[in-house]
């Protein structure tokens, strides 16, 4: 089985990669930088790739259109950049629509590379788009931006899982609340630990090894009457 997995330079993306790694799958990752994370890896095959670059994109494309496509896409990469609403229009809207771009512009336009791939040659795909807590409970203003992101995201997954589910193929949503990667440690920084912690029910924010736990079991297909839901891992901090 061969898999798709963007941005895997850091953290949750970095994780699911390896978990992927460790279970024989091969591997293709893209970040915006040159494979420097498993280059002794057979299995692994890395793609520099800029998601806020459209010309980047079509890299990705040429993927779908190989003689042997992924079967799996996971889109994990994202951004997470602060907009106030008291700075100019020029500025907020720029932040706006790079956030979309990134975070469910490019995950979007992948997916249908993906679902028009797997559909022509019949293969039983499977879509997992990572999302965020802030995708329903929201977000702070300054991160406005983000939140409609995520948000945008899970409506795309469980349309795909509605649209594609007679031809075998299956999507699902994975929503983390704050998980122990380098992006959390900034947010410490500037808010403080208690910050974070404040609200969950767990003494502890989430390992992202525990979504690439979640995210394995949903490459392998063992979870198919599931498509379309979205897996909440946020330490009890926000409950459906």
């Amino acid at each position: 089985m061969q898999i798709l997995v963007t941005g895997t330079s850091r953290g949750i993306g970095k994780s699911i990669a390896a978990k992927l790694l460790e279970n024989g799958v091969l591997v293709i990752g893209t970040s915006r930088s040159t494979n420097t994370l498993f280059p002794n890896n057979q299995n692994y095959r890395h793609i520099k790739c800029d998601l806020a670059v459209e010309e980047d994109l079509e890299k990705l494309k040429e993927v779908f259109h190989e003689n042997e496509i992924p079967e799996v896409l996971i889109n994990n990469a994202g951004m997470f950049e602060e907009a106030q609403f008291d700075i100019s229009d020029e500025d907020w809207l720029s932040n706006w629509d790079k956030t979309m771009q990134v975070n469910l512009r490019s995950s979007a336009l992948i997916s249908k590379w993906a679902l028009n791939a797997w559909t022509k040659a019949g293969i039983e795909g499977r879509l997992i788009n990572i999302s965020s807590r802030a995708a329903y409970r929201g977000d702070t203003g300054e991160y406005a931006s983000y939140a409609a992101s995520k948000g945008g995201m899970v409506a795309f997954t469980k349309s795909i899982a509605r649209s594609f589910g007679k031809h075998g193929i299956t999507a699902y949503t994975i929503a983390p609340g704050f998980v122990d990667t380098d992006m959390a440690q900034g947010s410490i920084e500037v808010y403080g630990k208690d910050y974070l912690t404040k609200d969950l029910a767990l003494d502890s924010i989430a390992p992202p090894e525990q979504i690439a736990n979640i995210v394995s079991l949903l490459a392998e297909g063992k979870l198919t009457h599931a498509t379309g839901q979205t897996f909440h891992v946020n330490s009890g901090s926000y409950l459906v």
